[in-house]
């Protein structure tokens, strides 16, 4: 834990390799990662670009709508443009309802559903406490799934969709990580076709960011005309009791051991060297 002994120690205790499993800023955002490259330690998951980009929302959105993919409409404000005029037209841009939330955070921390116009000042005080910036995305009624994706490039390849059917269909930050009420389905039940379209259409989001190692991309399927919706990726996916991408690899036949050591396998650098010894 690098809240208790600094980085480098690693470099003293000859460490090989490095299995990243911090989430959210400084553990997902590139920042251990760029330390690890300084160091010269080969480490799990995507490097400094990829996570960093990732780890942004907006960023993200607007990577995958330039090659195609689709993702909710949005609308972002900077703080400068977050003045109660700007605010008021959002609904007018996305209509209702809509989801508030910071771009740079994870765990659907700071998220709000707004269903009224008098939900939003509540809704972008709790956003902006996480991120000065605000992001709002159109809501999409419908399922919401997620998709492990393995390897990097064109071996870079989706594991099992899990359906998630979490109570009111409130999947926040209590809901994963603090009760057993949300329920997960692996194999989802989706029809086939579907299935692999999800799958491909990760594998592409995956590449587009220039992931690596592994990742895991959350969707919603709009319940209208089935058509999926990515919504972001983690490139530093959970491996508790309640996480998914375990879950996903047993569906395909992979132990947790054997998906522990794979991805550990996969560990790299963006760049060979790092700093001196």
């Amino acid at each position: 834990d690098p809240a208790e002994q600094p980085l480098e120690r690693l470099k003293s205790l000859q460490v090989s390799r490095v299995f990243i499993a911090l989430h959210g800023r400084y553990g997902e955002d590139g920042t251990v990662q760029g330390a690890l490259e300084w160091l010269g330690i080969p480490y799990t998951g995507s490097g400094v670009m990829a996570s960093a980009i990732a780890m942004d929302k907006v960023m993200t959105k607007r990577l995958w709508r330039a090659v195609g993919l689709s993702t909710p409409d949005y609308v972002w404000l900077s703080p400068d443009q977050q003045t109660p005029e700007q605010i008021a037209q959002v609904p007018d841009r996305l209509g209702w309802p809509f989801i508030v939330k910071p771009p740079r955070e994870g765990s659907s921390i700071g998220v709000t559903k707004v269903s009224a116009r008098e939900q939003l000042a509540a809704a972008v005080d709790t956003s902006t406490r996480f991120d000065p910036d605000l992001l709002c995305e159109s809501f999409i009624e419908g399922l919401e799934v997620t998709c492990p994706v393995l390897g990097e490039g064109p071996t870079a390849h989706a594991l099992p969709v899990v359906r998630i059917a979490a109570p009111q269909g409130a999947y926040d930050y209590q809901n994963k990580y603090f009760t057993d009420e949300v329920k997960y389905h692996c194999p989802s039940g989706l029809p086939a076709d579907l299935e692999e379209a999800i799958q491909q259409q990760v594998v592409a989001a995956y590449r587009a960011l220039g992931c690596r190692g592994w990742g895991r991309a959350d969707l919603m399927i709009r319940a209208s005309d089935q058509q999926p919706f990515l919504l972001e990726m983690n490139t530093s996916p959970g491996m508790t009791s309640h996480s998914l991408v375990p879950m996903s690899a047993r569906a395909a036949g992979i132990s947790y051991e054997d998906l522990c050591l794979q991805v550990l396998a996969s560990a790299s650098l963006d760049h060979d060297g790092g700093r001196d010894a």
